[in-house]
C-alpha cells in the first residue's frame, strides 16, 4: 500500500524537529485539532465527566491521527505528482513506511479508547473511523465519495451520547448534523486542490461539479446543518437560535453572490456558516441524547 522509504530531502526540516514534527505536519494537523476539540467540547456539554469527557477526546483524537497518517501515505505518489511542496512526505522530511506505522499505531490505540466508553459507543465509532479509511484507501475516487464524510462525521456526535450515563441512543437531528457537516467538510477539503486533482484524473463527488459548482455548493450542506440545529430539537426554537439561522442563512446568499467574481468570498462565507454551526451544536449539547 506504501511506497519504499525516501531519502530525506529536506534536511533543514528534520535538524529543526526530527521525525515527530514532521508526523505532526503529515497528520492533517488543524482537521484533527478541529474535530478533537468540538467533539471534546459537545462531551462537557452533553454532560459527559470529566474522566469520560478524556477518554472520549482521545477516542476521536487516535482515531482522527490513524485516517490523516494513512491519507498522506496513500497520497504520497499523486501529492508528488502534483508538486505539492510542504506535505512532509513529499518534501522528504518523513517517510512512507513511517507514516504507514504511525497510522496503524494510532488506530490501534483507537480500539480500545473506543470500547472504553462502551460497547455501543465504541462500535459506532470505529465504524466511522472504518470509513474514512475506506475513503483514503479508494472511494475518495469515485462518486461515492461523500458516503465516508458523512459516515464518518455522523458516527462523531453519536458516540458522545452513546457514551453519556445510561449509553442513551443520539436523537436523529444531532445525527442528521453530523452528516451534512460531513458532507460541507468534503466540499471544503477538497476545494483548495481540485483543479490538479482534475489534471491527474481525480473524479471524486465534488470534482464533477467542477471548482465553480463546488464552490456554490459547499453552503448548501452548512446551512441545511443550521436548520435542523434550530429546528430538530423539542420545543419551539429560540429567539437567538432563529437569528443565528438568518445570519447563517444570509452568509451563504451573499457569499454565493460574491463567489462569482471572488472564489475566496464563497469560502470565507462557508467559514462563517460553519462557525455559526458550531456555536448551535455546543448550545444544543445537553439534548443530544
Amino acid at each position: 500500500m506504501g511506497t519504499p522509504e525516501q531519502p530525506l530531502a529536506d534536511a533543514p526540516a528534520v535538524r529543526r524537529g526530527g521525525v515527530a514534527v514532521a508526523l505532526a505536519g503529515s497528520c492533517h494537523p488543524g482537521p484533527v485539532a478541529a474535530v478533537t476539540a468540538l467533539m471534546t467540547a459537545l462531551a462537557v456539554s452533553a454532560g459527559q465527566g470529566p474522566a469520560r469527557s478524556v477518554l472520549t477526546a482521545s477516542a476521536v483524537l487516535t482515531g482522527q491521527l490513524s485516517v490523516g497518517w494513512c491519507n498522506d501515505a496513500v497520497d504520497a505518489r499523486r501529492d508528488r505528482a502534483a508538486g505539492r511542496r510542504g506535505k512532509p512526505v513529499v518534501d522528504g522530511s518523513v517517510g512512507v513506511r513511517t507514516v504507514w506505522a504511525a497510522a496503524f499505531t494510532a488506530l490501534a490505540l483507537c480500539v480500545p479508547l473506543s470500547f472504553g466508553c462502551g460497547p455501543w459507543a465504541g462500535a459506532v465509532h470505529l465504524t466511522g473511523v472504518a470509513w474514512a479509511w475506506a475513503y483514503d484507501l479508494g472511494l475518495k475516487a469515485t462518486v461515492w465519495s461523500w458516503l465516508p464524510y458523512a459516515v464518518g462525521f455522523a458516527a462523531l456526535p453519536a458516540f458522545v451520547a452513546l457514551g453519556l450515563p445510561g449509553q442513551p441512543w443520539p436523537a436523529w437531528w444531532i445525527v442528521t448534523v453530523g452528516a451534512l457537516l460531513g458532507i460541507g467538510a468534503h466540499l471544503g477539503d477538497v476545494l483548495p486542490d481540485i483543479r490538479s486533482d482534475l489534471a491527474l484524473g481525480v473524479r471524486g463527488w465534488p470534482h464533477r461539479f467542477g471548482p465553480g459548482g463546488a464552490r456554490l455548493l459547499l453552503p448548501v450542506p452548512l446551512v441545511a446543518a443550521s436548520a435542523v440545529l434550530v429546528l430538530g430539537p423539542a420545543g419551539p426554537p429560540s429567539g437567538g437560535a432563529l437569528v443565528a439561522l438568518a445570519a447563517a442563512t444570509a452568509a451563504a446568499v451573499a457569499g454565493t453572490l460574491i463567489g462569482r467574481r471572488r472564489e475566496r468570498a464563497a469560502f470565507a462565507a462557508a467559514v462563517c456558516v460553519a462557525a455559526v454551526d458550531v456555536a448551535l451544536l455546543l448550545y444544543s449539547g445537553a439534548a443530544i441524547a
